[in-house]
């Protein structure tokens, strides 16, 4: 039997409808990812889940009991489902291991000796030994986060559900969460989780659920929605993942927010780290040397920067676009520069275009 069984769920608001038709079964031990475009409902359905949002229609069970029957023990049933959420909810006035034990007490009746004991080994258990008595205005948003998921398995629920939770993190403290969830997921914790962290989702979900227009327009193996998808809008989705735009409007560009952008962009989507490195290094060269020359020239350039992962995904290609006097740093760059870019290429070209308005300088290379 399913541990969640989601029958024709929908939620409606005034002016919109979210959820219009949710049909899903989950198992025990499952860890499930929920992905697709921003607005279409994937944190709704948590909270429709959990009942922090009631449902428009349709029912929800757990354990075989109907927990959208207006005569359920919902408290009860929050108890078994644990809720991290994005903005982590701590309570501010609380320590750290207050913060973590006061439900296991209040809720569970567990005596505090034996609360403090578990929370201790929680807390352990999420990286946060020795913070027991910091305050949450004294933590990081990484380990804010991480004494959130500590408080949610505290209650000991039989599934946890996790709303975007590394969204409000700098990218920094990302993967230390992600961490976190990762040991869960081998301890054999059911989940569902909301996340744009599409490695994360590839890496430790057992199924995902791509959701758009209100219902689960595709599930499927992680395998099977990345690789091939079977549906029109899932294909699209998946293929938006793995591009990026940007322009560079001034000369004076700012590389460490292109570099952040190109990592944003490959942690999202499943570049190695050797090829997220490559990337960033031949970006930075080519633009600085694009900038370098046109400062010098005194023309004022815009810089198109195009990046598109490929559908096997043992490769990135690189284009970028400038338009003004013919310059090829590719060939009339920095020794060192040139150097950089030839090695960490596999294919490299440049074309200029003359035209009737506009003289355009093209590079295209494949990491």
């Amino acid at each position: 039997m399913s541990l969640i069984k989601i029958e024709h769920l929908q939620k409606k608001y005034t002016e919109s409808m979210p959820l219009k038709d949710i049909n899903a079964e989950i198992n025990k031990g499952d860890i499930i990812s929920i992905i697709g475009p921003s607005g279409t409902g994937k944190s709704t359905l948590l909270f429709c889940l959990n009942q922090l949002e009631i449902p428009t229609a349709g029912k929800v069970f757990l354990d075989g009991e109907e927990i959208t029957d207006p005569k359920c023990d919902i408290n009860a049933v929050r108890r078994k489902m644990g809720m991290v959420f994005q903005h982590f909810n701590l309570f501010n006035n609380k320590t750290v291991l207050e913060n973590v034990i006061c439900a296991p007490m209040d809720l569970l009746k567990i005596p505090r000796a034996q609360a403090e004991k578990e929370g201790r080994e929680l807390l352990k258990k999420v990286g946060l030994e020795g913070r027991e008595d910091h305050f949450p205005e004294e933590l990081s948003g990484g380990q804010k986060q991480r004494v959130a998921i500590a408080r949610a398995i505290a209650m000991k629920p039989e599934i946890l559900m996790l709303d975007e939770p590394t969204s409000a993190l700098d990218p920094t403290l990302v993967n230390e969460v992600l961490s976190v969830i990762r040991g869960l997921a081998e301890d054999g914790m059911t989940m569902l989780i909301v996340t744009h962290e599409m490695r994360f989702a590839r890496e430790v979900s057992n199924r995902i659920f791509f959701l758009t227009d209100g219902e689960i327009y595709e599930e499927g193996s992680p395998e099977q929605i990345f690789e091939n998808p079977q549906r029109e809008k899932t294909r699209a989705f998946i293929k938006q993942l793995k591009t990026l735009s940007m322009t560079v409007s001034s000369l004076d560009a700012d590389i460490s927010g292109i570099t952040e952008q190109l990592e944003e962009f490959g942690r999202k989507t499943l570049l190695s780290s050797r090829k997220m490195r490559n990337l960033s290094l031949v970006v930075e060269e080519l633009i600085v040397q694009i900038a370098s020359h046109y400062r010098q020239t005194q023309e004022d350039v815009s810089i198109h920067i195009y990046v598109e992962q490929s559908e096997t995904e043992n490769s990135v290609s690189l284009e970028i676009k400038y338009q003004g006097s013919a310059f090829d740093p590719t060939e009339n760059g920095d020794e060192l520069s040139l150097l950089i870019i030839k090695n960490m290429t596999s294919e490299l070209s440049y074309q200029y275009t003359r035209g009737s308005e506009n003289n355009v300088n093209q590079i295209h290379a494949i990491i």
